[in-house]
C-alpha cells in the first residue's frame, strides 16, 4: 500500500496517447514536466460506471489540466483501449496493465465483492501525485459520482 508523503513508485507501461498513438509511458518522463499527474485505476473499458468515470475527466480536462497531467489505468489492452478513446471521444493517455503490477504497487488490486461473492480484481482508486513525485492524496474504492469534483477541490488546495 502506498501512503500520503510516499514517493511515488516509478513504472513504465504501454498506452495510448491524446491521439491513440501507441506508446510506452513512464512516471519519471511526466515528473520532469512540473505538473502533478492524476492516475485513476478504474475495472474495464465500455462498462457503465467506467465509461461515466472516464467521460467525468474528459469533460473536466481543461479545468484539470491547468494543474495536473490525467491518466487511465486498466487491465485492458491496447486495442480495448483504442475503441474505448474513440467510441467516448477521451482526450488524455490510457495505460495497460495487463499483469495488474502498477495496480497492485498503488493499492488498486485486491479482493472486493462483485455480485456478493468476493472476487480478486481491480478496486477503483484515485492517486494525486505531487510536483516533486510524493503521493499527495489517495481515493480508495471511488464513487464515480462526483469524483471529479473532489479530484478538482484537491487540486485546488
Amino acid at each position: 500500500m502506498i501512503n500520503i508523503g510516499d514517493k511515488a513508485p516509478d513504472f513504465c507501461l504501454s498506452g495510448i496517447d491524446e491521439t491513440a498513438g501507441e506508446r510506452d509511458f513512464c512516471l519519471s518522463e511526466f515528473l520532469k514536466q512540473e505538473k502533478q499527474i492524476i492516475l485513476y485505476f478504474y475495472p474495464k473499458d465500455n462498462t457503465p460506471g467506467c465509461t461515466q468515470q472516464s467521460c467525468d475527466f474528459r469533460d473536466s480536462y481543461a479545468r484539470l489540466t491547468l494543474k495536473a497531467l490525467v491518466f487511465g489505468v486498466s487491465r485492458d489492452s491496447i486495442a480495448s483501449h483504442i475503441k474505448f478513446k474513440e467510441k467516448q471521444g477521451l482526450n488524455f493517455p490510457l495505460l495497460s496493465d495487463p499483469d495488474h503490477k502498477v495496480l497492485e504497487l498503488y493499492g488498486a488490486w485486491g479482493e472486493k465483492t462483485m455480485y456478493g461473492k468476493p472476487v480478486t480484481s481491480t478496486i477503483r482508486t484515485t492517486v494525486l501525485i505531487d510536483k516533486d513525485g510524493k503521493i499527495k492524496k489517495v481515493w480508495n474504492n471511488v464513487k464515480v459520482k462526483g469524483h471529479v469534483d473532489e479530484v478538482l477541490a484537491e487540486l485546488e488546495r
